[in-house]
């Protein structure tokens, strides 16, 4: 059977159908390529008695583009043959767009990356408003740049600046209502009857379509480094990627602006060789394989549920209640809500309950007001959650989870009285982010149902769910739980119990290592800056101030002993006391006192700047390399997750990546812990040699665990 079927109808329309046999999506396949260069080849030959063409597909998808294995396979032998495939990739879709006849691409599912460059390639876009449809070029996303005409043409299409903010730098993704607005498609439609309808009108319409840069006389919208008014806001391209990237080691938008740019200098065949020529320096680095494997492989493999006990029907959740209506506990009412759950929002007066449920109307009036969602469907979102401070209320319900104060007694308080209201085979879950939920379970009649659902701040923006399982939860539990938070769409890992799990250990570490710099006497900006360029989301005596200092304070003292009582390594000891002075000394508690590592606005509350007492106290003059600072946090966080494997906390290396790039904000460009492990300058043996240095420099914290020592020497990945 043939991947591309060819239909020419009665008045001379081609439909090319793309339907690749015995798989679900079509892909750039050796197949796809022979046939679609015979297709291309055969329009020009019969063109005569052609009047137009339509590209569509059978599947549920348009294209789903490049195979990525290949991709993580490429090394610097392989660059010249997948180059010229790519070269004659765009050379058929150059023969498309001039064939002198009307092509239309029929977008009748998601059109991402390669298959959204097939799309611009045509000279009209009618898309199918479906659900689930997403279009556009999200290749910066895996480190890589469109190369098969996608800088190219949007380019030509938008401008270098709309093109780079609307449609290549940040990877938007975007529904089909949102891509129409966006220019990325030119019509919609709302049945797969209509599109191929509104694809033949209008071919009729236009039999002499072009493309806009084949017309006499075209000028890239916005001009070119040779038009003096873009030249001189030329050096603001950089800049503003500079301030993006914050120093970051990530090739990809540094790529796409110097291929936009460059590319506009040259004519349409130069421009694709630039692409090209690019692509390549990015499939044989680093960067790009970490990022496919993290956020393709690695996510696509937690996303089909591969942590779910086997043997259990999927459990669809209707009535839910969530025991707490501070932020937490809202946001998770929020998400619940939006997820079609009705939502029983318990708190101990009716006045705090009403307020968590405002957290809600606060989000879906922004929602309305940026025209995401219509006004009847934002009430219809809001009436499904049911304020109350009786626990009468939460009678029959499938789930409850409580978001209540970091309190075992507390948290055991309100599961005894909820329990007894509840559905006989409720999921009871605990959104705990240290508490062993061993213990917690001591305080249900269910300890086999018992679960944690480990959230994230906001609830409503952090993708993430760690569902932590206890000694007794059973794998009925886990496989609700993973229903659940995949029911809401947020991204589930699974890990054993322990003090901490393993994001908030990790995460530990790693903003415990940025305050026993401090204690060092390190600058505080430059280990704020450290932080940034390794590629933290935020810098870390910043993200601590945030947390209110009080809590992290805690915590270090409940790991420490927790971890010195089971004779574990525990990091974090030089941390305690750089907080204990700053808290209890100098009356530092962090920004919701008004004072932390930070000065802040007593109007306001805005931020002002570092607290010079820092320097006072700690000094500031200490230097060492600025590398060091860099991987100590990195390497830190990485010899952790290692020891959560040790332990048993961690299941699986897809959890540990994704756990560490959502959960607590690794780097994205390291493509998660342990994968920053094995694609370390030398592999493993680097890695573990590295981290001795750091140990010799800095202390045992450092030493590499007897297991990565015996997998270095073995030569082998971890895996």
């Amino acid at each position: 059977m043939p991947d591309i079927k060819w239909d020419n109808d009665s008045e001379g329309i081609v439909t090319l159908t793309m339907d690749a046999e015995g798989v679900s999506a079509n892909t750039l396949t050796e197949q796809f390529q022979r046939e679609f260069t015979e297709v291309v080849a055969r329009l020009g030959q019969e063109r005569e008695s052609i009047t137009g063409v339509i590209l569509t597909s059978a599947k549920k998808t348009f294209f789903a583009g490049a195979d990525l294995n290949r991709i993580l396979a490429t090394d610097t032998a392989a660059v010249p043959a997948l180059a010229r495939e790519l070269n004659l990739m765009k050379a058929n879709l150059r023969k498309l767009e001039t064939l002198g006849l009307p092509v239309v691409a029929a977008i009748n599912g998601a059109a991402l990356g390669g298959g959204y460059e097939l799309a611009l390639a045509c000279h009209h876009r009618v898309a199918l408003d479906v659900r689930g449809s997403e279009i556009g070029l999200p290749e910066v996303t895996l480190g890589l740049l469109p190369a098969a005409g996608g800088v190219t043409r949007t380019v030509r299409m938008f401008g270098v600046q709309r093109a780079l903010t609307q449609a290549l730098l940040q990877g938007q993704r975007r529904k089909p209502a949102a891509a129409l607005q966006a220019g990325l498609v030119d019509e919609l439609a709302a049945s797969p009857e209509e599109l191929l309808a509104k694809a033949r009108t209008w071919i009729k319409a236009n039999p002499d379509a072009q493309q806009p840069w084949d017309v006499k006389g075209y000028r890239i919208p916005g001009g070119t480094p040779a038009v003096p008014a873009f030249a001189a806001n030329l050096p603001a391209f950089p800049a503003n990627l500079r301030k993006q990237l914050k120093g970051q080691p990530m090739p990809a938008p540094r790529a796409i602006l110097a291929t936009a740019v460059e590319g506009t200098q040259v004519d349409l065949d130069g421009a694709f060789l630039i692409e090209t020529r690019y692509l390549m320096e990015l499939v044989t680095g680093p960067v790009a394989k970490n990022m496919i494997q993290a956020f393709f492989f690695d996510l696509q493999t937690i996303t089909k549920g591969s942590a779910r006990p086997d043997g259990y029907p999927v459990t669809t959740f209707e009535k839910v209640v969530v025991l707490g209506a501070g932020m937490m506990g809202a946001g998770i009412a929020y998400s619940q809500a939006r997820a079609g759950m009705r939502v029983v929002l318990k708190d101990v007066t009716i006045e705090a309950a009403e307020k968590g449920k405002d957290y809600s109307k606060r989000l879906l009036d922004q929602a309305v007001a940026k025209g995401r969602m219509t006004a009847e469907q934002r009430d219809g979102i809001l009436d499904r959650i049911h304020p109350t401070a009786d626990y009468a209320d939460c009678a029959g319900a499938d789930l409850v989870v409580e978001a209540v104060f970091e309190d075992p007694a507390l948290k055991r308080a309100v599961f005894a009285d909820v329990e007894q209201v509840l559905k006989p085979d409720a999921l009871l879950g605990s959104n705990t982010s240290t508490l062993p939920i061993t213990e917690l379970a001591q305080g249900v009649s269910r300890p086999e149902d018992f679960i944690g659902l480990h959230f994230f701040s906001p609830v409503d923006k952090m993708p993430l769910v760690e569902i932590v399982v206890g000694e007794k939860t059973s794998d009925a539990a886990l496989a609700k739980a993973i229903d659940y938070t995949l029911a809401i769409k947020k991204t589930p890992i699974v890990v054993n119990d322990s003090r901490g799990f393993f994001t908030s250990r990790v995460m530990a570490g790693f903003l415990f290592e940025a305050v026993a710099m401090l204690g060092e006497g390190i600058s505080p900006v430059s280990i704020e800056q450290a932080g940034v360029q390794a590629g933290f989301p935020a810098p870390p005596l910043q993200l601590l101030d945030e947390l209110t200092l009080t809590l992290p304070l805690k915590i270090n003292n409940l790991m420490r002993e927790a971890f010195e009582a089971q004779g574990k390594v525990v990091t974090g000891v030089e941390a305690g006391p750089v907080l204990e002075r700053l808290v209890t000394e100098h009356h530092r508690g962090g920004r919701s006192t008004g004072a932390g590592f930070y000065d802040y606005d007593s109007d306001t509350g805005k931020r002002v700047a570092l607290w010079p007492g820092l320097r006072e106290i700690f000094g500031g003059t200490t230097e060492i390399p600025f590398e060091d600072m860099k991987e100590r946090m990195l390497i830190l966080t990485a010899l952790e997750t290692v020891r959560c494997f040790d332990e048993a906390v961690l299941r699986s290396i897809p959890e540990a990546n994704i756990g560490s790039i959502l959960g607590i904000g690794y780097p994205a460009w390291t493509g998660g812990v342990i994968q920053y492990i094995n694609q370390y300058d030398g592999g493993v043996p680097g890695f573990v040699a590295r981290a001795t240095q750091l140990a010799d420099r800095y202390g045992s914290r450092f030493q590499p665990p007897a297991s990565l020592t015996d997998l270095a020497a073995s030569g082998k990945p971890f895996e």
